[in-house]
């Protein structure tokens, strides 16, 4: 009797390692002692049953909202966090002078020739364009944006410029979601 538990072990660790190694490696095993000339088969490993291969996850990004129902976010700008405020009706990122320039962006005067409307009114902005936003794991590259004057804003924009370039963006329960 005490030889029967030793036996059992030792047909399951069997029957573990068999199933255990890949289809392929148990064909080659199959043919392996047989001398014709059957042709070369090959074995696409599949994904485990019950489970369907999906492409990588893009990154996702939930922002909550502030006490007056605001979502203020910290991306990094050319290696630099600037405290923006995401803003949905902004068709571009607006930085503020200050932000601007702890950037390195140092425009001109002749260079602030765009009019935008805004909330306080019309405002001359200078054209610029930030190599790459990183909110979190989410990168994104090229976005327009405009500087403006001192004054004009108290605190920088995230508008649609970068907003448009991510998967997308839905707000819910005072909670922002950012799809990379």
């Amino acid at each position: 009797m005490a030889q029967r538990p030793i036996v059992w072990a030792v047909g399951v660790a069997f029957a573990v390692g068999y199933a255990a190694m890949s289809s392929s490696a148990r064909l080659a095993d199959l043919f392996a002692g047989e001398t014709s000339e059957a042709p070369a088969m090959q074995v696409a490993e599949a994904a485990p049953a019950g489970q369907p291969q999906q492409p990588p996850a893009r990154p996702t990004l939930t922002v909550a909202a502030d006490y007056r129902g605001h979502f203020v976010v910290h991306p990094t700008i050319e290696n630099y966090r600037v405290k923006m405020l995401v803003d949905t009706g902004a068709s571009v990122v607006a930085l503020t002078e200050d932000d601007a320039r702890a950037l390195g962006i140092r425009p001109a005067a002749s260079e602030y020739n765009m009019s935008l409307r805004t909330a306080n009114g019309v405002v001359r902005g200078a054209r610029v364009n930030l190599r790459e936003v990183r909110l979190g794991s989410i990168l994104v590259r090229n976005v327009e944006a405009v500087v403006l004057p001192a004054g004009a804003l108290s605190m920088s924009l995230l508008g649609t410029s970068f907003l448009a370039k991510l998967q997308g963006y839905e707000v819910q329960t005072g909670r922002m979601i950012l799809r990379g």
